[in-house]
């Protein structure tokens, strides 16, 4: 491929990924006002709904201008060179190729951030502030973003510095070693992400003596399922939304529990949201998306090595080709992979729907699917959730069913 068909490949790529986004966001907008499902009109009055669509808007706003803002800057990097120039001023230091990849992702990273900071800040203060969501101080948003910058560029630059080196050693058949290493990886993320990273934003303190472990305990025995370390997060330091999670395999197993989510909820309800999260352990969902993360990582660094020493992967950036140049090859793939990855996302998004609905089904038939629905129902009024988004858009971005799917199936259930 020519370095000007390449380039129009990548400016066709950055366009449509930008103008499809902006036409699912549309024909979501499209469905604000519709008359609810009878199964979900109970959740909002007319206040409150009005309320909720003027959050919802709020809400596509940002998401807008923070799109367009990244798109713009995208395009003008490529139009203009930025890049090559990035990283001829990155040359004048006499690093060599890790140092200077490791720099490159460096640099565009800040920038990411530097852009991403004022809508980030005025969704929190201004969007969840106005709403009654926000529970967050000035301080702790900065403190935050700086832990967050600090582990993206630690984590990130010891998986780069890694693919960077097997690279140089091994060259194009570099992706079975960066392959065995990044799947050990994924799955020591999730048997430790609780442990290790967690920790570094919030506080997790077991769940304490009463009725609600009591009843914990008593329904995971009943469903065959040992557990041991039920923890409590301080997510009210930060919003008022509720939210509960899994994670680990066998001894490093944990659930996780916010303290909004215990506020905000009935013990029978609570034990129905874990019963779910119960759910997916016992069908074995969470082995299944790390299998496929796994393949998924494989195909990208096998595509990836075959087209590593593609020159014109550098001189469309107005970079001089340079074999030990990983990162400039790197950076041009991961454009390009773009539609591959947002096909596999909705393909990825279907199974992880089907897998929602039978940790739904696990927990209506090992509890009462009553007040699984009582709990949604909740979490979604609590949260100011859009009850009628459009069919394409859950399609396309939807990890989750939509409330009123998953009450038709846990009412069909019931029956």
């Amino acid at each position: 491929m020519t370095v000007s068909v390449l380039f129009y490949v990548i400016i066709a790529i950055i366009v449509v990924d930008y103008a499809l986004e902006r036409f699912l966001e549309y024909l979501n907008g499209t469905m604000r006002g519709v008359a609810m499902p009878a199964e979900v009109s109970d959740i909002y009055d007319e206040k409150l709904y009005e309320k909720q669509q003027k959050y919802e808007l709020a809400k596509s706003r940002v998401s807008f201008w923070s799109s367009t803002v990244s798109f713009l800057f995208l395009i003008s990097m490529f139009v203009f060179g930025g890049y090559g120039l990035l990283d001829s001023w990155l040359g004048t230091f006499g690093f060599g190729p890790i140092i200077s990849g490791l720099l490159f992702f460096a640099v565009l990273t800040v920038i990411s951030e530097i852009l991403e900071m004022p809508f980030s800040w005025y969704n929190t203060f201004v969007i969840e502030e106005q709403f009654g969501f926000n529970k967050m101080t000035k301080k702790l948003f900065v403190i935050d973003e700086i832990k967050s910058f600090v582990v993206s560029i630690v984590v990130g630059g010891l998986l780069l510095s890694g693919l960077f080196f097997l690279v140089s050693w091994f060259g194009e058949q570099f992706w079975v070693l960066a392959w065995i290493a990044i799947s050990v990886f994924l799955v020591f993320i999730n048997m430790f992400y609780s442990t290790l990273f967690v920790p570094i934003f919030n506080k997790q303190t077991p769940l304490e003596e009463g009725e609600l472990k009591e009843a914990i305990f008593a329904f995971s025995q009943k469903a065959g399922f040992m557990l041991d370390n039920i923890y409590v997060i301080d997510g009210s330091k930060r919003s008022t939304k509720a939210n509960a999670y899994f994670s680990g395999f066998g001894p490093k197993k944990r659930v996780v529990l916010y303290d909004t989510l215990i506020q905000s909820l009935s013990v029978d309800e609570i034990v129905a949201v874990l019963a779910h999260e119960i759910g997916h352990y016992k069908k074995k969902h969470t082995l299944m998306m790390l299998a496929a993360s796994v393949l998924q990582m494989g195909l990208l660094l096998f595509l990836f090595g075959l087209f590593l020493k593609e020159p014109s992967f550098s001189e469309v950036l107005g970079i001089s080709f340079d074999p030990e140049k990983t990162y400039v090859s790197l950076f041009v793939f991961s454009i390009l992979f773009t539609p591959i990855s947002f096909f596999i996302g909705m393909v990825i998004n279907v199974f992880v729907r089907r897998n929602e609905y039978q940790a739904d089904e696990f927990a209506g038939r090992n509890y009462a699917p009553e007040h699984l629905e009582n709990a949604l129902k909740k979490l979604s009024k609590n949260s100011l959730s859009n009850l009628t988004p459009h069919p394409w858009y859950v399609f396309c971005y939807y990890s989750h069913p939509t409330l009123y799917q998953r009450i038709v199936a846990l009412r069909t259930l019931k029956k």
